[in-house]
Parts: C-alpha cells; structure tokens; sequence
C-alpha cells in the first residue's frame, strides 16, 4: 500500500516521504479498514517536528484521522465487510489501508460522504467537549472561538450556533475574514490582534462571553483573560500561535472565571462512556444535517506537501482532506 511516512523529525517536512509498505496486519479486537479520505490535523503537522505531546517511535505512518470502508472484523465487533466508518488512532491514517481497534471507529453517519466524515470526527469531537461537555454550553450565552478559521475553531462556531449560543468568531489574518464569514453563520467575525476587548464588549453589550474557546494561545490567550464574564470559562485547547501563554492567579480570582484544559482524546480515553456519548451525540447532529465540516480543499495523497504546506502558512478556512 501507499503510506506517507515520517522517518525522521525535521522543521521542514524533509523527514516524511510517500512509500510502498505491506498492508498492516490486523490483531484480535482491530479493524482493517480501506481508507478513502483522510483528515490533516495541526498535530499531524506538529508530530512531524516533534512538537506535539505525543511522539510516537520513527519511523510511523502519519495521520490521526480517515473515514473509508471495513476490509476485516472480528464478529463480535459491531463492524462488518463493506461497511463506511470513520475514526482514527493518532496514527496511521494517511495510507489506503489502515488498522485501529474497534473502539476508535464509529459508523459513518447517513447523508454524509467519506471527505466529510474524515473531518468529523477530531475536530468535532474536540469542539463538543469543550463546549458541551466541560463548558456547559447553554442557549443564549455568548461564545468567543479564536483561530476560526481552523478545523477545531470552525467546528466550534458551527457546533455552537446549532446548540442556540452566540457566536464570536475570530481570525489572525485580515484576509481570512471575508472567507470567514463565507464559511460560517457567526455573529460577527473580529480580527484577534491588539485589543479586541473593546470589540466583543461593544457586541455583547458589556456582558463579555461565557465561553472562550482557544486553541491559539499567546497573545490571543492574554487578551482572552479580559474578555470572559464573571463566572466564565476560558477553555485551553492548544497553542497554534507557538508560544504558551503565562496567567497570574489573581486575574481568574477578581474576575470570578475558570481556566479549563481540554484535551478531547485523553478526556475520551479516561471516561470512555462519555467519549461514546459524544461521539455519538455528534453523529446524531451530522446524520440530521445539523453539521456540516467545511472542506477547503481535497488533495490526492500524493500531492500530501500541499497540504502539510498550506497547513502551515495558515492557508486553510476549514479542514484539508487527502484521498489515497
């Protein structure tokens, strides 16, 4: 089979290639499944240079998430031959064929294709817990989502609008605003630069957000502090703006919010029925057309550098799907 492989870590994408590997075997309690779209994540990036938090040994075969068709199952599995799933298992995705335990796949929604639900399920399940589980979204609350334009921070909007919250919508670029507001129902969308306080202030009418959710980190974090309402969540999702913001503990305490980690995959791992419960309550939502994952754009695999590339010069309004 054709895989992209990682066989050295690099600042560069010097270290991963496209190569013929024999197709993995499959273990007691996994499913072998025939890839057809598969989703590039930020960490899929990341684990390139050894950045992200998980490090698996070199060399592996990249991709955290796909979407394809059952080759072999055990009986007892829930999967049989032919039938369209989508999961993942932090690796091996970006090959036709890729083997993950039973328990990382779901069955495809209806109405939906293998691009779409490629992108359904990190991005969606990482929005859901965030907002849902941990925020405690409600109808009515204001929600400021930074790093908009991403698959994490588009589902977010998305996911949030549907549940009945406002919505703030922000991006780094200038440019992306108007494809922005294109690719989403948002409230409003607001350039993260300086001090955008003063811009969700005026939008809620002084009442600043229930709900911050940030993936961006860094300076985008810092100005977060002043922009969650008494009693808020300020949800940490990751650090795309590269550097890892400081808090003193004073600001939560006079401002009466809450600094929240998330992190959707271990949070799944630890408490499995949850992790099933929001897996599913997200199915739910897409096979009832509720969400709908914007593609930027579908690229064979081996054209995987475009990308990995445009990944990383922040090109993308939405998700990037490779078709093997």
């Amino acid at each position: 089979m054709r895989a992209l492989q990682v066989q050295t870590l690099s600042p560069d994408l010097s270290g991963c290639a496209l190569v013929d590997l024999p197709i993995p075997p499959r273990g007691a309690g996994e499913v072998l499944v025939r890839v057809r779209a598969a989703s590039l994540n930020f960490p899929d990036l990341l684990m390139t240079r050894g950045e992200y938090q998980f490090k698996p040994e070199l060399p592996f075969v990249a991709g955290l998430e796909f979407a394809g068709e059952v080759v072999e199952a055990d009986a007892d599995s829930g999967f049989a031959l032919g039938d369209p799933v989508y999961g993942g298992n932090k690796t091996g995705g970006f090959a036709e064929y890729a083997v993950v335990p039973a328990r990382a796949l779901s069955h495809m929604p209806h109405g939906i294709g293998f691009p779409a639900a490629a992108a359904l399920g990190a991005a969606y399940g990482t929005a859901y817990t965030a907002l849902v589980e941990i925020g405690g979204l409600k109808a009515g609350q204001w929600v400021l989502i930074h790093g908009a334009s991403g698959g994490v921070g588009l589902a977010a909007v998305e996911l949030a609008k549907r549940l009945g919250a406002h919505v703030i919508a922000t991006t780094g670029s200038p440019d992306k605003i108007e494809r922005l507001k294109a690719a989403s129902d948002a409230d409003a969308v607001i350039l993260a630069e300086g001090r955008f306080r003063e811009a969700v202030a005026e939008l809620t009418h002084g009442a600043l957000c229930d709900l911050v959710y940030d993936p961006v980190g860094g300076d985008v974090f810092d100005e977060s502090t002043r922009c969650v309402a008494f009693g808020g969540k300020l949800l940490v999702i990751g650090f795309a703006g590269g550097r890892i913001a400081d808090i003193s503990t004073n600001i939560p305490l006079i401002k009466g919010f809450s600094v929240v980690g998330v992190r959707a995959g271990e949070y799944a791992r630890r408490f499995p029925e949850r992790g099933k419960a929001i897996r599913e309550a997200v199915a739910t939502l897409a096979a009832d057309g509720r969400l709908n994952p914007h593609i930027d754009r579908v690229v064979p695999l081996a054209n995987w550098r475009e990308a990995y590339v445009a990944m990383a010069a922040r090109g993308i309004v939405g998700k990037v799907v490779l078709e093997p």
